[in-house]
């Protein structure tokens, strides 16, 4: 089995990221990953890139087999992930463009395959705190070298999707001082903590979401033309993160279930 160090989830319009890389394919306990598994370098770091929709986005967000993907990642190695994201401002500072360096996550999204820890195994995980700090900080130090405007801190509310939200849904969201939505970052982020991995979200700006006044509604085709704009900067910024990762963690995430490790189904 190759092995990285770290992980990177494409989203909406990232469905490759690095070069001279080689695919690997790995089935899961839980079914296979979204794709192939690109694996390449970035200076002496090994990279795992992995699109989460699949690499031509034939994977709606309530049909991604989180657990999978997540799983699959782990088992080359992966300790730490970078996680970009497209996602709808539900505040006015917040525009097209910006990039939002998460701190918080709120889920509204049902159904979906959440946890590892099915029968015989039970453990509660505390996720008050559910991306890790530091590798949020060496992304958040990356993007501003970069000269992004980077927004410090931010609550995703996660939606089940496929659908976009309605004005009063919005309104709803923007009300409780929420600042993007998303579809994907649960239970994708939820699952890297079971696992004892480091997650950091990078939240790719690409519309105003419904209900703001005088904004029209969200189309995809907008989502895609603003994240492409952006897509040869982000490539840096994950670059330039990926560069900046020390080899030794000094957050707890790795002791996120008090050493107990997931186990595979009828294992």
């Amino acid at each position: 089995m190759p092995h990285a160090d770290v992980g990177v989830f494409g989203g909406s319009g990232l469905y490759s990221f690095l070069d001279d890389v080689k695919d690997v394919d790995i089935d899961t306990p839980w079914g296979p990953p979204a794709a192939p598994i690109a694996i390449g370098s970035i200076d002496d770091r090994r990279v795992a890139f992995l699109p989460r929709h699949g690499r031509r986005h034939h994977l709606a967000p309530h049909r991604i087999n989180y657990r999978a993907n997540l799983w699959a990642l782990r088992e080359l190695g992966v300790t730490r992930i970078l996680s970009p994201f497209a996602c709808g401002s539900l505040q006015r500072r917040i525009a097209p463009g910006d990039l939002v360096m998460c701190d918080q996550l709120v889920d509204r999204t049902w159904g979906r395959a959440d946890t590892y820890f099915d029968t015989p195994q039970v453990v509660h995980v505390s996720w008050a705190d559910p991306y890790c700090d530091e590798l949020r900080a060496i992304s958040l130090a990356a993007a501003q070298a970069e000269g992004a405007t980077v927004h410090d801190g931010g609550t995703v509310v996660v939606i089940q999707g496929p659908r976009f939200s309605t004005k009063s849904e919005s309104t709803w969201f923007r009300g409780q001082g929420w600042d993007v939505v998303n579809m994907t970052q649960y239970p994708e982020a939820y699952l890297a903590r079971e696992l004892g991995i480091c997650l950091s979200a990078m939240a790719v700006v690409t519309d105003y979401d419904a209900g703001i006044d005088g904004v029209a509604p969200v189309s995809y085709d907008e989502v895609m033309r603003v994240f492409e704009a952006n897509i040869e900067r982000l490539r840096a910024i994950l670059a330039r993160a990926i560069a900046a990762i020390p080899t030794k963690r000094s957050c707890a995430c790795s002791d996120a279930t008090g050493g107990v490790s997931p186990t595979a189904p009828g294992a």
